[in-house]
């Protein structure tokens, strides 16, 4: 055993001898080299010592760059470099090596990343801008019952009403900057800067004078341009809300922080604002304050809004606005909401709102020359306004039923009501309701519509109900005719109703006339289908019966007894495509028209019996399509 020890330490020995120089200095391939170059003649020149190796110059990493349109980063680079490690300043900036499965991005493309879209930021790390450029073209055919007036194109005609067809082409340039600072992703905006500019060209086609202009020698067509901003606002997170609000912290808040992100913001300025789900009483871009948030992780969100009504351009319906002065029209709006989301079952949000809106007396003609507050209609007197609004409403599905639905009750005064000829209370009633299911591809729908009337006209009491600026999305929208197109009363200086609108209010304007609460009221039933055709087109066809409630305040107005209650069918279908399935390119259009009922033939029919062959025959239909198309970046 001794001897196996023996010999197994000396195999060590000469296998150490092997590898060890005569120097002392383990040998390896170079030092055979230098060997077989000293045996050639020449000489190797001394390699540097190890601590000049690591002072040398790091090998060069990849250039690896964003795959978004990131352009040049706000960061300062370091000075500091390593070769095992590279130091990143910029975190959004993140270089990605070349791979077919990367998309590369594009300036031009506002789809994928791209600094003008608020991808990357554009100082420091938190600050980013967001760019956006649309326009908008609306082609609009139809036809409306219009009168023949005192400068009539057919003089010899002893028709009442005119021909209605119009011919409209509405052209929106939109220019947007948002600049905000903080990741929205997880939280709100720290603080946020947006303007959004519109440039609006429109023309007009009618087949009667004094139809676009209430002067006949303007002719029967008109070029109308108007440019202003529709949103101008600065906003500020004000901070976390149960800090902000201590009511509402709970058992083992940290001095009222939040760990779910409930924040509250104030914002001031120009901005847009829908005060429920369908836009019913209020839905407007107007200058304001506005104060909103959350709480218990989003489960609650609120409102507080103050606006300070701006005039409106007639033709282009946008606020007039110029660098010299605001052009105010005397109208305060005052709204508080409250939402809360999985009332009752998970997917249900109910909403509990009120409304105070005061409009004082003020006189105005529009840029056409028609007069619009006050109305030209009765004893033309300037008077006030000033209503309260309490509803309630709710939206989202009970398992596969999908439902909406609004309540509205107003109380309120008229210093002077023109129709009732006095001072009037108001004591009025909205009700809406929408139900639909869902099978595969397609979504049946069935609503109702309902608006208190007014059956007394001069007993001092205002009960049919009008909205403050509503904006109606409901019962078919622009695929249906009535709620679409506005139609006016002949020689009243009124409309039975405007466009985007369901309420028959007899105002003058929806956005510059006074609200008036002596009207018939209506009644409404919807059914329509909704169809996903294609994932980028989807079919609507939509069909409403309408009723007017009451008919004396258009029999007051319009010196005509026994008018009927029926409206007429209203039908109409429509399509939205989008070809990329994103909101940059939408093409939108359909055709929709109202076979006129009893009431409407009471209020529109011509009434010249007796006169030549010719007269009162064959009233035309009343039907309206449109087209619209929209590019955004």
């Amino acid at each position: 055993m001794r001897r196996i020890i023996l010999c197994f330490l000396f195999a060590l020995f000469v296998a150490g001898a092997a590898v060890i120089s005569p120097a002392g200095a383990p040998q390896d391939a170079a030092s055979s080299d230098d060997q077989n170059q000293a045996s050639s003649g020449q000489q190797r020149p001394a390699s540097p010592p190890a601590q000049e190796e690591r002072k040398g110059s790091p090998p060069p990493l990849p250039d690896e760059k964003p795959t978004g349109a990131a352009g040049p980063s706000p960061v300062r680079k370091p000075d500091i470099e390593d070769a095992d490690y590279k130091v990143i300043t910029d975190r959004w900036r993140i270089g990605m090596p070349k791979d077919p499965r990367y998309a590369e991005g594009h300036i031009l493309n506002p789809y994928r990343q791209n600094v003008l879209k608020g991808d990357y930021p554009i100082i420091g790390q938190q600050t980013f801008l967001s760019l956006t450029f649309a326009t908008e073209t609306t082609f609009l055919l139809r036809r409306l019952p219009v009168p023949q007036d005192v400068s009539s194109l057919r003089p010899g005609s002893f028709e009442f009403f005119g021909r209605g067809r119009q011919e409209i082409v509405l052209q929106n340039f939109v220019y947007g900057f948002d600049l905000y600072h903080g990741e929205t992703s997880y939280r709100p905006a720290d603080w946020r800067l947006k303007i959004t500019g519109i440039s609006n060209i429109n023309y007009v086609r009618a087949r009667e004078n004094g139809i676009i202009n209430i002067d006949p020698r303007r002719g029967r067509d008109r070029v109308d341009d108007f440019s202003t901003f529709e949103e101008a606002f600065f906003e500020v997170r004000l901070g976390d809300t149960p800090k902000l609000l201590p009511f509402l912290r709970g058992d083992g808040s940290r001095k009222g922080r939040s760990p779910y992100f409930d924040s509250t913001s104030i914002r001031v300025g120009l901005q847009p604002f829908t005060s429920d789900f369908r836009g019913f009483i209020f839905s407007d871009s107007n200058l304001g304050v506005r104060i909103f948030g959350n709480h218990d992780s989003n489960r609650y969100q609120f409102n507080l809004a103050y606006f300070d009504m701006l005039e409106k351009d007639t033709n282009s319906e946008l606020n007039i606005i110029n660098f010299r002065r605001l052009r105010f029209r005397d109208q305060k709006v005052y709204i508080a909401n409250l939402y809360r989301q999985d009332t009752f079952v998970k997917g249900y949000t109910t909403q509990f709102s009120i409304h105070y809106n005061d409009d004082r007396p003020s006189g105005q003609f529009d840029v056409n020359g028609f007069l619009v507050r006050p109305a030209k209609i009765g004893n033309v007197t300037q008077h006030r306004v000033r209503t309260g609004y309490f509803g309630w409403a709710g939206d989202g599905h009970f398992g596969r039923m999908n439902i909406t639905h609004a309540f509205y009750q107003v109380i309120g005064r008229d210093t002077y009501n023109q129709v009732a000829d006095r001072p009037v209370s108001i004591n009025a009633q909205m009700a809406a309701a929408e139900v639909s299911i869902d099978y595969d591809w397609l979504r049946y729908k069935l609503a109702f519509f309902y608006s208190s009337g007014d059956a007394n006209p001069d007993d001092g009491s205002g009960r049919g109900f009008d909205a403050i600026l509503d904006n109606t999305s409901f019962a078919g929208g622009k695929f249906s005719f009535w709620n679409s197109q506005g139609v006016r009363l002949t020689q009243t200086g009124v409309a039975l109703v405007e466009g985007r609108s369901l309420l028959p209010s007899l105002r003058s304007s929806k956005i510059q006339g006074q609200s008036n609460f002596v009207n018939p009221g209506l009644g409404l039933i919807n059914a329509g289908v909704d169809a996903d055709l294609t994932p980028k087109l989807r079919g609507f066809v939509n069909y409403n019966y309408i009723r007017l409630n009451r008919t004396e305040a258009i029999e007051k107005v319009l010196f005509q007894p026994g008018i009927r209650h029926e409206i007429g069918h209203d039908l109409g279908v429509g399509f939205i495509y989008r070809p990329y399935l994103n909101e940059n390119v939408i093409f939108a259009g359909g055709v929709n028209g109202l076979k006129p009922g009893n009431g409407f033939t009471d209020i529109y029919s011509s009434n010249c019996s007796g006169l030549p062959q010719g007269c009162g025959a064959g009233r035309p239909p009343l039907w309206s399509a449109f087209m619209v198309l929209k590019f955004m970046y």
